[in-house]
């Protein structure tokens, strides 16, 4: 008989909080059934492989980030909303190295609920830049831009990966002011970017609120 109280949702939770202490990587099914405290078997009652674990662990980080990131832009428009979606998901980040690196999965065609989570996210994203104007051909160089650059950084950081004197934080700063910079450029001289970059005439303005839907890039 499966142990009265665990269910899957449990199984991820504890499978998620061993990955930021062992890395995701490094995640097994025997070091989650040590941390609930049952035989490894015992998890296959509730959970069907380290891959399906491994899945609801990214579900979960994925859904945990966006919300973070959503909360922290709300109200904001423009570099200030580029600034406070950077600053809370370093903080998420380094408080959960594991989790992190489990977002970086990509959800497979046929997994609606991955996909919908992978929606959710991109489409934070897609809002916090909805300030720069941007079109949509560009506005995809950004985000995969500001994407990349942030997930990059943060990872270095959480393994100990800058080891000169100056200041973490600092060095971060910097490059986010400088992809401030660079959308702010590239919208005041979109008129020069290659032919195809201009799909939409009448790009969105708005202050980020946290709605609609997108197809993860």
């Amino acid at each position: 008989m499966p142990r009265a109280g665990l269910t899957p949702a449990a199984v991820i939770d504890a499978g998620a909080g061993l990955a930021d202490e062992v890395g995701f990587a490094n995640l097994t099914m025997g070091l989650v059934a040590e941390r609930l405290g049952v035989r490894t078997p015992s998890l296959y009652k509730h959970i069907d492989s380290l891959d399906a674990l491994r899945r609801g662990i990214a579900i979960q980080a994925k859904s945990e980030l966006t919300h973070t990131v959503a909360r922290a832009a709300v109200g904001q428009y423009g570099p200030d909303a580029v600034r406070a979606f950077a600053d809370a998901y370093r903080r998420w980040a380094l408080d959960h190295p594991g989790r992190h690196a489990a977002t970086v999965r990509a959800p497979a065609d046929d997994d609606e609920e991955d996909r919908r989570v992978s929606n959710e996210a991109v489409q934070v994203l897609y809002d916090v830049l909805g300030g720069f104007k941007l079109h949509d051909a560009r506005i995809v160089d950004a985000a995969r831009s500001l994407r990349a650059a942030i997930h990059g950084f943060t990872a270095l950081e959480a393994a100990d990966g800058f080891g000169l004197t100056r200041d973490v934080t600092r060095s971060y700063h910097f490059l986010i002011e400088s992809l401030i910079t660079g959308l702010q450029a590239d919208q005041l001289g979109h008129s020069t970017s290659p032919k195809g970059d201009h799909d939409d005439p009448h790009p969105s303005e708005h202050r980020y609120h946290g709605t609609g839907t997108t197809t993860p890039d």
